[in-house]
């Protein structure tokens, strides 16, 4: 009845959660509800957009890809990811990162995003486009594995069942390229016709179909440097006109209440690895790991894990820094005498 696809309703539904103009009432499928505050973000809504003019013009602005919203105090509170973690967003060009990224996605610019494991790339994607579809990069990915293939089914045929790709372009929906530089540029080839001006790929394997992108349809990837096998090509990084670097907040470690000297030698380590004295430092990730294994087991066995996940060959440096900040030697977490 609206005209546009299903995911970019749900993401207009995030949008009016994430200002408090409606609630959300299940996740599997998602539903919402309108509470008081909806009739008056209707009212404010605004006019459509003009239809884009030719070569080089912006698209409008469609449905579910409005920019969050900031709270009353001017900034953007924590956003609800799928798995019902909060996401906190932060600062890029001046705007918060989950709207810089859906502006971006409104104008069609594709957006590589690239730094360490567990610096939040993820997170964020997930908070900016709820109605995203993930493929999970690594050197086994095939062309079926984007496209899709030939599956047998109940009756004992075979039919063709669609991949990640023609399911993001037939419904207008984000499809995140998780580890993007770990598929092999060969696969990777045949999403690029889908990201130029044509917007089309033709599935071979399915009798030459022809499938043409749906409004909305936007593919973004995800990049980490130092993971073995992650390559950069020339043709992969044309494609991504942005290209932003990814590091851990920790400011945003400390608001979260992580134990203060574990903040401390991470962003010690951090400051090491640019320097190119260290290959690894803690990120976010391994510091909310912290706090739980703090929680559970006390904080002298989570200093003791955060050696031992350390690379081995940053392992003595690492316990040195330790060690020198809690003022008692520190080893990696072992099994002690029999009890």
């Amino acid at each position: 009845m609206l005209g546009h696809s299903g995911g970019a309703v749900g993401n207009a539904c995030e949008t009016l959660v994430c200002r408090g103009e409606a609630d959300r009432s299940g996740a599997k499928p998602r539903t919402y509800q309108a509470t008081p505050t909806t009739g008056a973000a209707a009212q404010r809504a605004p006019e459509p957009a003009p239809a884009p003019s030719p070569a080089g013009s912006v698209p409008h602005q469609s449905a579910g890809q409005a920019p969050a919203a900031p709270s009353p105090g001017g900034r953007l509170g924590p956003i609800t990811r799928p798995n019902g973690q909060k996401y906190h967003p932060r600062a890029l060009a001046q705007l918060p990162d989950v709207e810089a990224l859906q502006r971006l996605r409104q104008a069609q610019v594709p957006v590589l995003l690239y730094g360490p494991p567990g610096t939040g790339k993820t997170s964020l994607i997930e908070a900016a486009f709820p109605d995203l579809i993930t493929v999970a990069g690594d050197g086994d990915t095939t062309v079926g594995d984007l496209i899709g293939e030939y599956t047998q089914a109940s009756s004992g045929g075979y039919e063709f069942i669609y991949g990640p790709l023609v399911t993001a372009m037939q419904e207008g929906r984000a499809l995140l390229l998780d580890d993007a530089t770990l598929i092999s540029p060969k696969v990777l080839a045949a999403l690029y016709p889908a990201m130029d001006g044509r917007r089309q790929i033709q599935v071979k394997a399915h009798k030459g179909e022809t499938i043409t992108a749906a409004d909305g349809f936007y593919v973004i990837a995800g990049h980490n440097p130092g993971v073995h096998g992650a390559v950069l090509t020339e043709a992969l990084a044309s494609r991504f006109s942005v290209q932003i670097q990814v590091g851990s907040d920790y400011d945003l470690a400390a608001a979260l209440k992580i134990n203060r000297t574990a903040v401390r030698i991470a962003r010690h380590l951090a400051a090491s690895q640019q320097a190119g004295d260290v290959g690894w430092a803690p990120q976010l990730r391994e510091l909310i790991a912290f706090q739980k294994i703090a929680n559970v087991l006390g904080t002298e066995a989570a200093f003791a894990n955060l050696v031992g996940i350390a690379p081995l060959e940053d392992r003595d440096t690492v316990a040195e820094i330790v060690t020198k900040a809690i003022g008692r030697p520190v080893t990696a977490l072992a099994l002690g005498r029999q009890l």
